[in-house]
C-alpha cells in the first residue's frame, strides 16, 4: 500500500520499533495527526485470548470521561412507557416492530448504537443478520439490553463505548479526537485500559495484553510499553 508524503515524514519522526509510555505516545500521535479533518485517536490491543472459546471472550462497555468527540445516534427498541422514557432521555429514534422492515428491506442504518428492552429482543433478534455483522446487536454485557433505557441513552450520549475482541483477538476502540488535550486523551485511555484489564478472562493462561498501539485515523501507529499498561 502506497503511503502519502505526510505519513512517510511522520514515520521518520520517531522510532517505529520502540515502545513508548502513554504520555509520549499521545504526544507523538497528536503531532502526526495532520489531516484536514479532526482525526480519531484509536487504541488497538492485541490479546492472548482465544475468542473461539466462550470463557475467553472479552466484551464490555465503559464511559469515557471526556466522550469520544463524536455525536452518537441512538436507536431504542421499546414499547409502552419505555418509548416515552427513551425519547425524553434524548434517543434519536424510538420504535418497535414497525422499524423492522425499514432496516431489513430498505437498508436504513442511520444510527450508531441500538438499545432494546428485554421484552423487545424477540423482535430485534430478527435483525441479527443485518445488525450482527455491523456490531450493532444489543447485548446485556454492553448494557444495551436493559429496562433502564434512560440510563442507557444518557451513558451512550455521555461517551459510553463498547469494546470486544474481533476475529483475530484484537480490541479496537476510539480514545478521542486529535483536538482533545493530552490530559483528556490520557484520562480516556486510563478508563479504557482499566476496563480492559478488569475484563481479563479468569481461564486465560499466559500473557493477556500482548501488544498495544495508539494511532490516529491517517497517521502511523505508535507502540505502547505493555508492561506499564497491563495490570
Amino acid at each position: 500500500m502506497k503511503r502519502g508524503k505526510k505519513y512517510q515524514e511522520a514515520v521518520k519522526a520517531y522510532d517505529k520499533t520502540a515502545q513508548y509510555d502513554v504520555a509520549e505516545a499521545i504526544e507523538l500521535v497528536k503531532k502526526n495527526a495532520t489531516a484536514k479533518f479532526d482525526e480519531t485517536i484509536e487504541l488497538h490491543v492485541r490479546t492472548g485470548c482465544d475468542g473461539r472459546h466462550a470463557e475467553q471472550q472479552v466484551r464490555g462497555a465503559v464511559v469515557l470521561p471526556h466522550g469520544t468527540g463524536k455525536t452518537v445516534r441512538v436507536l431504542v427498541f421499546a414499547k409502552g412507557t419505555k418509548l416515552d422514557e427513551a425519547q425524553a432521555a434524548g434517543a434519536d429514534y424510538v420504535g418497535g416492530e414497525e422499524l423492522i422492515p425499514k432496516i431489513q428491506n430498505e437498508g436504513w442504518l442511520d444510527f450508531d448504537v441500538v438499545v432494546a428492552t428485554p421484552d423487545m429482543m424477540g423482535v430485534v433478534g430478527r435483525l441479527g443478520r443485518v445488525l450482527g455483522p455491523k456490531g450493532l446487536m444489543p447485548n446485556p454485557k454492553a448494557g444495551t439490553v436493559t429496562m433502564d433505557v434512560t440510563k442507557a441513552v444518557n451513558d451512550i450520549k455521555a461517551g459510553k463505548i463498547e469494546y470486544r475482541l474481533d476475529k483475530t483477538n484484537i480490541i479496537h476502540v476510539p480514545v478521542g479526537k486529535a483536538s482533545f488535550t493530552n490530559e483528556q486523551l490520557s484520562d480516556n485511555f486510563q478508563a479504557l485500559m482499566g476496563a480492559i484489564n478488569k475484563a481479563k478472562p479468569a481461564s486465560l493462561k499466559g500473557q493477556y495484553i500482548r501488544s498495544a498501539v495508539l494511532t490516529s485515523t491517517m497517521g502511523p501507529g505508535v507502540k505502547l510499553n505493555v508492561l506499564k499498561i497491563a495490570q
